[in-house]
């Protein structure tokens, strides 16, 4: 499934672009947002090359990571990457994780997030079971 486009009231998910490094970087990059992560701070030639793969990957066949831009539909602007990672054990299931930039936390834009990737799975992908987790540290 090739290109990804699904919105909410306030928030889209796109495919990534190579145009996206900088504003991935400010997520990526800041350790106040990865401490809330599975991984240390990422250089930005990291990030490049995880936008490189993710690019990459979607046009694999079958596709199996969906690597999307969280934007708010407003400006467009990229304030955040989400995850579906379908599982190489279960292909009705997957994994999934967001990042939001810290200028938008408290705005409720996670939920929307959640809602928005889970639709992705269980609607347009016909996941089965999609698995997530949320770091300890983050009481929101």
């Amino acid at each position: 499934m090739y290109p990804i486009s699904r919105c909410s009231q306030r928030l889209a998910l796109r495919e990534l672009t190579a145009a996206d490094v900088d504003a991935v970087f400010g997520i990526y990059g800041d350790p106040g947002i990865t401490k809330y992560l599975s991984f240390e701070p990422r250089a930005r030639e990291q990030v490049r090359q995880i936008i490189d793969r993710s690019i990459a990957s979607a046009g694999a066949s079958p596709r199996n990571e969906y690597a999307l831009a969280i934007t708010e539909r407003k400006d467009n602007g990229l304030i955040g990457v989400g995850r579906i990672a379908v599982d190489p054990h279960q292909p009705r299931g997957a994994t999934f994780g967001f990042a939001l930039h810290s200028s938008v936390w408290g705005a409720g834009y996670g939920v929307e997030a959640v809602r928005l990737l889970l639709g992705l799975g269980f609607g347009d992908l016909r996941l089965h079971r999609i698995w997530g987790a949320r770091a300890p540290l983050n009481e929101a």
